[in-house]
């Protein structure tokens, strides 16, 4: 069966190496992209797009209406995302998003909405399989080491902070150990902020230089000894087979999927 796609956000990085991955499997077929530029013209004919003869829509509910897609690829913003995803359910698309930024209130509604029409969704704050590993990893570890701090880095462009990635891996962490105050007791911040952000205790600390793309290491402290479980993303490539595997799950679902730990082994 062929999947008939459509993705919003193509001009960035991660959009355009999803345009790639899409174009280029036999299973899936590229429908038109979303955008609010260029709206009536073909990807060809536009600056810095893909060679494609696809189509550009500004009006998402036009783009489902005409185009008839099985799946949404979000790679926008936590405002139009949401918006973006409430669109596809009600045309009977299954969206898979990777913006970060969804509140849980956000999450459950849009939950709600998917179980009500039967529709598969999956959000992903991270869509490498080896960042996926390293917070399972690190939520296996953190039963026997109880202190712990996320450092997590990213490009200079990047409007959240923390990541979606770092606060999963703390979620997923608080699953498995109790909250607690770490350092001294009397610890004093002679700059406001210089401890990071606080998890239920945990740490959290966020860097934003020009050169990265998305970098996160999760550091365990106990008696005589460390542990660090690092993941490095190169380049936007390592995210593909993460967004092809969830175009591929979301047909098989009939609710919302928070982390795409959750439908691999």
């Amino acid at each position: 069966m062929t999947i008939k796609v459509v993705i919003a956000g193509h001009r960035g990085n991660m959009g355009k190496s999803a345009v790639q991955m899409v174009s280029n499997q036999e299973q899936f077929e590229l429908v038109a992209v979303v955008d609010s530029k260029h709206a009536g013209k073909k990807m060809h004919e536009v600056q810095g797009a893909e060679p494609l003869d696809i189509p550009i829509y500004e009006d998402i509910d036009l783009c489902f209406g005409e185009r008839s897609p099985d799946v949404l690829i979000d790679l926008t913003t936590p405002a139009y995302g949401k918006k973006h995803m409430e669109s596809a359910f009600a045309h009977g698309v299954r969206p898979v998003v990777g913006t970060t930024g969804f509140t849980e209130e956000d999450i459950e509604a849009l939950r709600h909405t998917a179980q009500e029409k039967g529709l598969g969704a999956i959000i992903a704050p991270n869509f490498a399989i080896g960042a996926i590993l390293m917070m399972k990893f690190a939520q296996s570890a953190a039963k026997y080491m109880e202190d712990v701090e996320i450092i997590e880095r990213h490009h200079d462009r990047k409007l959240d902070a923390p990541s979606g990635t770092a606060i999963k891996t703390a979620q997923l962490i608080s699953e498995v150990r109790e909250a607690k105050v770490q350092g001294h007791p009397e610890e004093k911040e002679d700059l406001p902020g210089a401890r990071g952000a606080d998890f239920e205790g945990m740490k959290i600390h966020s860097v934003r230089l020009p050169g990265l793309v998305a970098h996160q290491e999760v550091i365990f402290g106990s008696v005589g000894q460390t542990l660090t479980i690092r993941h490095d993303s190169i380049n936007r490539e390592s995210f593909m087979p993460g967004v092809k595997l969830a175009v591929e799950t979301v047909m098989n679902l009939d609710t919302l999927v928070y982390g795409l730990e959750n439908i691999i082994d």
